[in-house]
């Protein structure tokens, strides 16, 4: 704004203030002259507290002082004017409560000056936060809205105060409205995400933060609400979370190369099936006399391989496919049977023999089905690669899973070998990114399998395996959370 528009406006307040004392002034003369010259008998000077609080709208601390003073004195003359010669004891209490009205007026309006004026100040520091903060009374009007609550939604105070704050943003709640607001009035508080349209129609992501204030009786006045807008951390989270999503399927359908052999072995078992059941199903029925009985129950065996071998592709094709997480209910016992499936060749071109040790009380956890089978997968080709350089009667692959119980709070998963095991130094950078103990590793697997657990709720570790200073091998272990509504 320019010099000249500044004064202008200061001209134009300093015009409006000498209107407003000029019609003090008058209303103040006009109740001299009644209280002067007025038969009535009664504190007319009471009404000098009008001109007071008339005042305080529009003048400082000290013109306030003044225009009391005047009032006082106003009220002293014309006591002076009406009673010289005829004292009244009524009379002097009438002018004395009317001073003592004139003094407690000035002198609440003078608290109430400095207590707006605190609040003016506080105010004024919220319009310095960079955080929308805004205020609303019990049936979600706002009351308050400061600079920064302007800057981020596109609306003035002007035009947001007395409006419903959850009309006007059009609000998005993680949960239905009525049990945030009943938290509230339980706790006090409540934080979490909001999505809310700006005035513009942008969508904007905000950390909300509610307080709510209550009266001295303990009702509920109002509640404060900062909202820190986190829009680009939120895509940011989601560009990372995207990535990982297809790094994890990269490292699957590279773990499916590794897995060839098996794969191969998988499906030609049950094909191999289906073609000897059908080849005997015929010769039943091309005998002189068919026993349809026999042939029956060939081609009843043919569709019990073929299903196999269509269960055997539906795995392949989840391990395979790219989309989001999806957490159900899942019986870990079976994950892990379908993941060692997968796994069998490897185990025999590798002369490898499998421990499994899975316990039948195993709650259900929440989890993604193909998410999990990576981890294992990962952890098991580790484990059987790190023991090819050992005697083929020393190549042992345990895996076990416990429920949970006083020491450990989750379902507990474990992969064991008999290998050469990890230095111990390196133990703590094990599942680190591009960390590998092989030759041609990436070292991607351990760190997405970590990711993963990590997004199940779970945690994974590694520590040496066995027990004893000459221990070998490596000890995996991931525990994951239980469907804690299933548990009795």
């Amino acid at each position: 704004m320019s010099v000249s528009g500044t004064a202008s406006i200061q001209d134009g307040k300093a015009i409006r203030s000498r209107g407003w004392l000029a019609l003090a002034a008058l209303l103040a003369a006009t109740i001299f002259l009644i209280d002067t010259f007025s038969p009535l008998d009664m504190a007319i000077a009471v009404l000098y507290v009008v001109v007071v609080l008339f005042a305080a709208s529009f003048v400082e601390k000290a013109g306030l002082l003044v225009i009391a003073g005047a009032c006082i004195g106003l009220t002293v003359l014309s006591f002076a004017v009406m009673h010289s010669e005829n004292y009244s004891l009524s009379a002097t209490m009438r002018g004395l409560v009317s001073i003592a009205a004139i003094t407690v007026t000035t002198l609440l309006s003078l608290r109430n000056r400095e207590a707006t004026g605190v609040l003016r100040d506080q105010a004024a520091l919220l319009d310095l936060s960079h955080d929308a903060i805004f205020v609303r009374d019990t049936a979600d009007t706002i009351t308050y809205w400061n600079q920064g609550a302007a800057q981020l939604y596109g609306w003035s105070r002007h035009e947001a105060v007395g409006q419903s704050a959850t009309d006007l943003l059009r609000t998005r709640f993680p949960a239905p409205r009525a049990e945030i607001i009943a938290e509230v009035l339980r706790t006090g508080r409540w934080d979490g995400e909001l999505v809310h349209t700006t005035r513009d129609g942008r969508l904007v992501t905000t950390m909300s933060r509610w307080s709510l204030q209550r009266d001295a009786r303990g009702r509920p006045v109002a509640t404060m609400e900062t909202n820190s807008d986190i829009t680009e951390r939120k895509q940011a989270e989601n560009a990372l979370h995207q990535a990982q999503a297809d790094l994890a399927h990269v490292t699957r359908v590279t773990t499916m190369g590794e897995l060839t052999a098996s794969i191969a072995h998988e499906v030609n078992q049950p094909l191999a099936a289906v073609v000897t059941n059908g080849e005997a199903g015929l010769r039943w029925m091309r005998r002189p006399v068919p026993d349809m009985g026999e042939a029956e129950l060939s081609v009843e065996r043919m569709i019990a391989n073929a299903r196999r071998a269509s269960e055997v592709v539906a795995r392949l094709r989840a391990l395979a496919r790219r989309g989001e997480p999806v957490h159900v209910r899942l019986d870990l016992g079976e994950v892990i049977e379908d993941t060692v499936a997968l796994i069998e060749r490897e185990l025999s071109s590798h002369g490898v023999r499998l421990d499994m040790a899975l316990d039948p009380t195993l709650p259900p956890v929440l989890g993604d089905r193909v998410q999990l089978q990576q981890v294992i997968i990962n952890l098991a080709l580790n484990a059987i690669q790190a023991m090819d350089g050992e005697a083929r009667e020393h190549r042992r692959l345990r895996i076990s899973a416990a429920p949970p119980d006083e020491e450990c709070p989750g379902v507990a998963i474990t992969v064991e070998d008999d290998g050469p095991g990890v230095d111990e130094e390196k133990l703590p950078v094990l599942f680190n990114p591009f960390f590998s103990t092989k030759k041609d590793g990436m070292g991607l697997g351990l760190s997405i399998s970590r990711s993963i657990v990590e997004a199940h709720g779970g945690r994974i570790f590694a520590t040496r395996g066995g027990d004893g200073p000459a221990a070998r091998g490596m000890r995996f272990t991931l525990i994951l959370p239980f469907a804690k509504e299933t548990v009795s």
